[in-house]
């Protein structure tokens, strides 16, 4: 059963034992509480900002990890979610961790898209930490 696959691969991850329950579904909910927050202006720092997109890279490694996972009804939600996530963030110059990290993790502009781009409403803590003050 997939479910439990996922709870196995998101253990193994290192994730909580309320996030490998939760599971893909918990994932793509909480990045969902995400996109909302970038919609009304992102007013937390970068910090938490790359927690809360290592949450979307978490969900892509769930579906490239565990064949099954996504469901066709998650798979539509979750492209819903990513299109509002779009609209709300714009492009950065450079990946948010960096290059060095995006190198050595294989991160790409176009399959990684969360890790290059920022709020079109970012907060100032997160402003200023991206040099956009």
């Amino acid at each position: 059963m997939s479910v439990e696959k996922v709870r196995e691969f998101l253990r193994e991850r290192g994730c909580t034992e309320s996030v490998a329950d939760a599971g893909l579904a918990g994932l793509v909910s909480a990045w969902e509480d995400v996109v909302e927050s970038l919609g009304t202006g992102y007013d937390q720092g970068l910090d938490d900002y790359l927690h809360d997109v290592d949450g979307r890279e978490m969900i892509a490694a769930v579906i490239a990890g565990v064949p099954g996972a996504l469901t066709p009804a998650l798979k539509r939600r979750l492209a819903e979610i990513d299109k509002r996530a779009k609209a709300a963030l714009e492009p950065h110059t450079r990946c948010l961790w960096g290059d060095r990290l995006a190198k050595s993790n294989g991160w790409t502009r176009e399959e990684h898209w969360w890790y290059f781009m920022r709020p079109k409403s970012p907060g100032p803590e997160l402003a200023e930490e991206l040099g956009l003050t």
